[in-house]
């Protein structure tokens, strides 16, 4: 830092060829001018300013270095005019991956407005229903429902928590009854999402209690898609997060189940390579994110009761 002074200083003075002016425009003293311009001639080894009591005038070598000096701070201005113009205006591709599910309903929807702000981002989406190794695959920002990394260069940002329900379509319901206990499960058709944790065991609480049910599912897949469109079509009863059921919960194209019983709740992150400077691109990405589920209130949303069998 102190070298940045010196040099600075020396082009003021060169420039305005006094040293009062130049301290000045430094926000320095006098004295810690003076300082600072003996110490850059003493690494130097060579006289640069000549000082008598009316002006200060350049050496020869003294020119010869302003000259050199002025083109590197006005380098240096330029690489971080250059920076602040990247923050200011994001370039370059910007890998995100998320869930079939979660990029379909959560992430697309809001491309258009991220890319109308910064039009300068590409952005590429990698849907995937596993968890892709975020520095294996050069992914910018990942969205996940874990609260951990298991590596600890991964920085993780909370975007919300939603339940995880039971649902089935008014038609299912109608042609095979509304199950009243969580025993009257293992008489209905089940829906199953085969990347859950413990995909055929489902543990319920209920006011302190809890209860763990083995079932078994008339369908399985991986994809929690395939699972609401079966759901949609009057096919059984699935179990899935409420960020995705949410809007055909209040169309009512889908029914509650036992909604009075909680499954254990998923957490959505954000999860990006830790680094002390974010790019522009995954730092606006990020923030656009934070921002919209905010103002979407969503935890609220996915975290509620639609009512009580």
């Amino acid at each position: 830092m102190d070298r940045w002074t010196e040099l600075e200083l020396f082009v003021q003075v060169a420039e305005t060829g006094s040293m009062s002016r130049a301290a000045e425009a430094l926000d320095l003293s006098n004295a810690a001018a003076s300082r600072h311009l003996s110490a850059l001639e003493d690494r130097l080894g060579a006289r640069l300013v000549e000082r008598n009591t009316r002006r200060l005038y350049l050496t020869e070598t003294g020119q010869e270095f302003y000259s050199r000096t002025k083109t590197v701070l006005a380098d240096l201005k330029d690489a971080e005019s250059a920076v602040n113009a990247t923050a200011l205006n994001p370039t370059g591709v910007l890998r995100v991956t998320a869930s079939l599910s979660f990029a379909m309903h959560h992430v697309a929807p809001l491309l258009r407005e991220y890319t109308q702000r910064y039009p300068n981002v590409t952005v590429h989406v990698e849907s995937a229903n596993r968890y892709l190794d975020i520095i294996d695959n050069n992914i910018d920002v990942a969205i996940r429902t874990r609260e951990v990394e298991p590596d600890s260069n991964i920085t993780v940002r909370r975007l919300g928590q939603t339940r995880r329900i039971l649902a089935a379509s008014p038609r299912y319901l109608a042609q095979h009854g509304r199950p009243q206990t969580l025993d009257d499960l293992q008489r209905h058709k089940l829906l199953i999402y085969t990347h859950a944790n413990n995909p055929n065991e489902l543990r319920f609480t209920r006011d302190g209690t809890s209860t763990t049910l083995n079932v078994k599912g008339l369908l399985e897949s991986n994809d929690g898609q395939i699972l609401r469109a079966a759901a949609l079509d009057g096919m059984g009863i699935l179990v899935q997060p409420t960020y995705i059921l949410y809007e055909d919960m209040v169309a009512g194209r889908l029914v509650p189940v036992l909604d009075d019983w909680e499954l254990p709740r998923l957490t959505i992150n954000l999860a990006y390579p830790s680094r002390k400077h974010l790019s522009a691109k995954v730092r606006t990405f990020i923030d656009f994110m934070a921002e919209h589920f905010a103002r979407m209130n969503y935890e609220q949303k996915w975290t509620g009761h639609f009512g009580v069998d």
